[in-house]
């Protein structure tokens, strides 16, 4: 399988921008459209997933909320995490929604185990754990057999903000970054490493 387009956008991209980016590039699609993945950070927002329920934003305070289009509940989105926006067709590779549930998800886990951290899945909640919380999230929108949406990671960032909501739709549930588990890597590094799992898997 030939490697996604690789696009990276420095500083912070406004969250809306990007998401009407993500819809456009699936609606106007066709066969040969090259799969693409965006890495990129956003500044402070809250995405709320299709029928995520307005309950979980406990307080807001003044950082946005989006009612946006991918599955899932509320997650917090800021300086200091990595964003993968996976544009992928889907029907192409023969891939299942759990194939590249999965495949995001060894990506992170792939990159925590190179540094001696036991990463792992939860059944029926998404995303990757270690034991101090939860490290990154995903969600993911499935249009005409092509995805868009993806994953976020955790990196070195104010965490404060998750305090706000119930993270993923969870009362309590813990979050964690690569900083706080012993990892000490840069914004950089992060990037070069999820990256490297994440096209290995991919082209796999």
């Amino acid at each position: 399988m030939s490697p996604p387009d690789l696009h990276y956008y420095p500083g912070l991209t406004p969250y809306l921008d990007c998401w009407q980016a993500m819809q456009a590039y699936t609606a106007q699609r066709d066969a040969d459209t090259p799969d693409a993945l965006w890495v990129l950070q956003h500044p402070p927002v809250y995405t709320q997933g299709v029928g995520g329920k307005s309950a979980h934003v406990l307080d807001s305070g003044t950082i946005p909320v989006l009612q946006i289009d991918r599955g899932g509940q509320v997650t917090y989105h800021g300086p200091g995490q990595w964003v993968v926006y996976v544009l992928l067709d889907l029907q192409r590779r023969q891939w299942t929604i759990r194939h590249l549930v999965n495949a995001l998800e060894q990506a992170v886990i792939d990159l925590l185990g190179a540094h001696g951290v036991l990463g792992e899945r939860r059944e029926g909640a998404p995303g990757v754990y270690v034991a101090e919380g939860k490290i990154a999230a995903l969600g993911l929108r499935v249009r005409r057999g092509c995805s868009y949406h993806g994953l976020s990671l955790n990196v070195d960032m104010d965490l404060s903000p998750f305090q706000g909501i119930n993270p993923c739709g969870y009362p309590g549930l813990a979050v964690t970054q690569l900083r706080d588990v012993g990892i000490a890597l840069d914004l950089e590094q992060s990037r070069q490493q999820l990256l490297i799992h994440l096209l290995r898997i991919l082209t796999d």
